[in-house]
C-alpha cells in the first residue's frame, strides 16, 4: 500500500452479503484498512453487533423510525459510535472525510443518491449497487469525473472485465465483452408455475441476498449487468454477449480483435473481487479458496434461453431504448421481485409486470437525479397496479 497508515472505509449496506464479505477482507488487513462508517436499512441488531466489533465513528440506520432503537442498543453495549439515520445519514456516511474508500452495497434504487454523493466527494467508489449505474449511468459517471473519484466494480463479472482490460492499450482493440451467468437454480427447469421464493433463493454457487438471488433465477441480474457493462466500459449492445457457465469458475471474458480471449477465473467467492478493488492496483489476500484445476471435471458454456428467461431479453431491449427505459426496467423489477418474495405475485408474472410497465411508460431522458427518481416513482406506481390486478385475479396472468 502506498498510503501511510490504514485507509478509512465506509460501507453502505454493511449487514448484507457484500458488507459481510468486505468486513472479512478488511479484518485480514488491519494495518491497511479501518472501518469508519457502517450503514444498514432496518437491521438494528446486525448493525449494532458490527459497531461493537469494529467501532466505527458513524453508524447510520436507513429507516429513521429505528434510530432511537439503534442508539439504545449501542448505549447498552457501551459503544461510542455516533448514530444518524435516513437520507441525511447515508449522505454523511458517503461523504465522510475519514473514509477514502466507500463501498456502495445498498440494494436497489435506494442506493442511488448516496452512491452519487460518494462519487462527487472524490472517493474510491467500490460499486456493488448495480442499480445506481443502471438507472443513472451518465449522472454517476459525470459525478466520478467532476469529483475526481475512482470507480471500481464489485460485481464479479465487471470486476473480471476490469482485470481483463487492464493490459489493453486501447479499447478500440476489443471486439466484445462476454459476461458469464451461472444460469441460477432453474437452468434446466421447464415448468416455473409452482416456483416458490425458497426455491428461487437457493442459488447453486453463490451466497447472495434474497433480491439478487431472485434476479439470478430470472436472469434479470445478468440483464442489469449488460446495461451496467455498457456504461462502465463504453460498449454498445452488440458488443456485449452473455453465456451460461454453470460452474461459475470463469467470471467473464474479453475478446480482442486478434482473436485472443482473456478470461478471469477463480472460485465463486465475492471476497476475490472485493480484495481486488480494495487493494487496486496492488493485489491483497482475500481469504478465498485457491482454484484447484485438477478437481475441475469440466468447464461448459451454453447460450441463454430467452424464451424461458425473458427478463434478459427485456434488459437488452431497455438498453437499446435509452436511459429512461433502464430506470423503468429496474423499478418494475424491484416491485415485482418484492411481491414475489412476499407471495403476492407468481414467479411467472415477474417478466409480465416488467414488460407491461416498459410498454406503458416512455419518459424523456433524465437530466438530473430528481428526474431519475421521478421516473422510478412513476414506474413503481404502474407496476404496483399490475401486481394488484394479479393478486385480485388470484393466479398468474398471461403475458
Amino acid at each position: 500500500m502506498d498510503e501511510v497508515g490504514p485507509r478509512g472505509v465506509s460501507i453502505l449496506g454493511a449487514t448484507g452479503s457484500i458488507g459481510a464479505s468486505t468486513l472479512d477482507v478488511i479484518a485480514r488487513h488491519p494495518d491497511d484498512f479501518r472501518v469508519v462508517a457502517l450503514t444498514a436499512h432496518r437491521n438494528v441488531t446486525g448493525l449494532a453487533a458490527l459497531c461493537a466489533q469494529y467501532r466505527p465513528q458513524l453508524a447510520v440506520i436507513g429507516d429513521p423510525a429505528h434510530e432511537s432503537e439503534l442508539r439504545s442498543a449501542l448505549r447498552e453495549a457501551n459503544v461510542p459510535t455516533r448514530v444518524h439515520s435516513g437520507v441525511p445519514g447515508l449522505l454523511e456516511a458517503a461523504r465522510c472525510e475519514g473514509a477514502a474508500i466507500v463501498v456502495a452495497a445498498i440494494v436497489g434504487a435506494a442506493g442511488l443518491v448516496p452512491t452519487i454523493a460518494a462519487a462527487r466527494a472524490g472517493k474510491r467508489l467500490l460499486l456493488a449497487n448495480k442499480e445506481a449505474i443502471v438507472c443513472a449511468g451518465m449522472l454517476l459517471l459525470d459525478a466520478v469525473r467532476v469529483g475526481g473519484a475512482t470507480l471500481l466494480p464489485l460485481d464479479s463479472e465487471h470486476n473480471a472485465i476490469h482485470q481483463c482490460l487492464a493490459g489493453a492499450r486501447s479499447r478500440g482493440s476489443v471486439r466484445r465483452l462476454i459476461l458469464t451467468a451461472s444460469g441460477g437454480p432453474f437452468r434446466t427447469r421447464q415448468d416455473f408455475s409452482t416456483v416458490t421464493p425458497e426455491q428461487a433463493c437457493a442459488h447453486p454457487n453463490w451466497q447472495m441476498g434474497r433480491k439478487i438471488s431472485v434476479d439470478s433465477a430470472t436472469l434479470m441480474n445478468k440483464g442489469l449487468e449488460v446495461i451496467e457493462a455498457s456504461w462502465l466500459f463504453g460498449f454498445v449492445r452488440n458488443q456485449i454477449d452473455v453465456v451460461v457457465h454453470p460452474q461459475s469458475v470463469v467470471h467473464s471474458m474479453v475478446e480482442f480483435d486478434d482473436g485472443s480471449v482473456l478470461a478471469q477465473m477463480g472460485t465463486p467467492d465475492m471476497r476475490t473481487p472485493i480484495a481486488y478493488a480494495l487493494g487496486y492496483p496492488d493485489r491483497i489476500e482475500s481469504g478465498s479458496e485457491r482454484l484447484d484445476f485438477l478437481r475441475l471435471s469440466a468447464l461448459t458454456f451454453e447460450a441463454p434461453d430467452l424464451t424461458r428467461f425473458p427478463c434478459l431479453g427485456l434488459a437488452y431491449h431497455a438498453l437499446e431504448s435509452g436511459p429512461a427505459a433502464s430506470i423503468v426496467l429496474n423499478a418494475s423489477n424491484e416491485m415485482a421481485v418484492e411481491a414475489f418474495l412476499e407471495r403476492r405475485l407468481a414467479f411467472t408474472d415477474i417478466a409480465r409486470v416488467i414488460s407491461q410497465t416498459l410498454d406503458a411508460i416512455a419518459p424523456a431522458v433524465p437530466q438530473s437525479v430528481e428526474d431519475v427518481l421521478g421516473i422510478d416513482s412513476l414506474a413503481r406506481a404502474h407496476a404496483r397496479g399490475l401486481i394488484g390486478q394479479s393478486a385480485v385475479a388470484g393466479k398468474p396472468a398471461d403475458r
